[in-house]
């Protein structure tokens, strides 16, 4: 199965993307921003990163990239996209997924190991966890506090589309302890951890419960 990573200027963990994708037995796939093709992959990775230097607000630029103009059909008509902070920034601005991502809360950086909580294993990145399980991945960021208004927050929860939660601390005040979310489909998700960080032992990671992630979507795609 080839899954597309894609690459804006700024992007720092498109090469941990793809290693993360090959541990587990796809095929990583780059994708420029500047270009129009998405290559015929099956599911495509926003990686973290600061896109365009983060410049007027996270994502807002990348968003407009042209290969955002093939990924935003695409997503609509269900390709699994998976965006991981600076990704997940991206999907929100793209308006793939709602509501934003704020500067923190404590107006600090923050970096560190970080346990959150599967809400939903369902979705087509999510579905070697079960409901209720307790991973640590690691974050860093700086805006990386969700927000939406009332309405949205409701259906999220009430939906079940609140794919994980920060348990053990809220490392940026995002409301609710969202960590992640998912679209009505379920295809596309977005978070602010990083599990192409805990993907093997060797990086010296508290864990690997990233690897999930990666084997959930390979075997979707073989399933599908």
């Amino acid at each position: 199965m080839r899954v597309g990573v894609v690459t804006f200027p700024g992007t720092l963990d498109d090469q941990d993307a793809a290693r993360a994708v090959r541990l587990a037995g796809g095929e990583a796939v780059p994708l420029w921003h500047a270009e129009h093709d998405l290559k015929g992959v099956d599911a495509v990775f926003l990686p973290g990163g600061f896109s365009y230097g983060d410049y007027l607000r996270c994502g807002a630029i990348s968003r407009f990239a042209p290969l955002m103009a093939e990924v935003i059909p695409a997503a609509q008509k269900g390709l699994p996209v998976l965006g991981t902070c600076n990704g997940f920034q991206i999907l929100c601005e793209a308006h793939l997924l709602p509501g934003a991502l704020t500067r923190n809360a404590g107006l600090h950086y923050v970096c560190r190991d970080q346990r959150i909580k599967v809400e939903n294993a369902t979705t087509a990145w999510t579905g070697d966890y079960t409901a209720g399980q307790e991973i640590v991945l690691p974050v860093k960021h700086g805006e990386g506090r969700y927000v939406a208004d009332a309405k949205t927050l409701n259906a999220l929860e009430s939906e079940g589309r609140v794919v994980f939660r920060y348990v053990g601390g809220n490392p940026n005040g995002s409301l609710n302890d969202i960590a992640g979310i998912t679209n009505e489909a379920g295809n596309i998700v977005g978070l602010m951890p990083h599990p192409e960080h805990a993907v093997e032992d060797l990086t010296g990671a508290p864990s690997v419960d990233g690897r999930g992630f990666f084997t959930s979507i390979l075997q979707r795609l073989v399933n599908a």
